[in-house]
């Protein structure tokens, strides 16, 4: 079983930036690729992005790309999302995710067990 507890979710100015961060306890986080999603008021959760169990190469959705970058740190069991150039648009409950995922499933969040219990950013124009 894994817990996942993500912070740093916050209200900042259109064209800030923030860091969320998630941290892992209860499995071998080396071996799960992460992701995260966001779910915005009368939406549907989307995602926003994933790296593989052994980090390397990340992915991202086409709303966030060029502006979020996430990273992951084995040894600290955590992974993190830098949000910049944020807009109106990015306000949302921020989801970390984790699971044994193949590849090709990576953006989908059926693919992932465990999740947190979400972070608030919201982001005023």
């Amino acid at each position: 079983q894994v817990q996942l507890v993500e912070s740093g979710g916050d209200l900042v100015q259109a064209g800030g930036s923030l860091r969320l961060s998630c941290a892992a306890s209860g499995g071998t986080f080396s071996g799960y690729g992460m992701a995260w999603f966001r779910q915005a008021p009368g939406k549907e959760r989307e995602f926003v992005a994933a790296i593989k169990a052994g980090g390397g190469t990340t992915y991202y959705g086409d709303s966030v790309k060029g502006r979020f970058t996430m990273s992951r740190d084995n040894s600290k069991n955590t992974v993190s999302l830098r949000m910049n150039s944020l807009e109106p648009e990015d306000t949302a409950v921020y989801y970390c995710a984790a699971g044994r995922v193949i590849l090709s499933s990576l953006r989908t969040q059926s693919a992932y067990t465990y999740w947190g219990q979400g972070t608030q950013v919201t982001v005023s124009s």
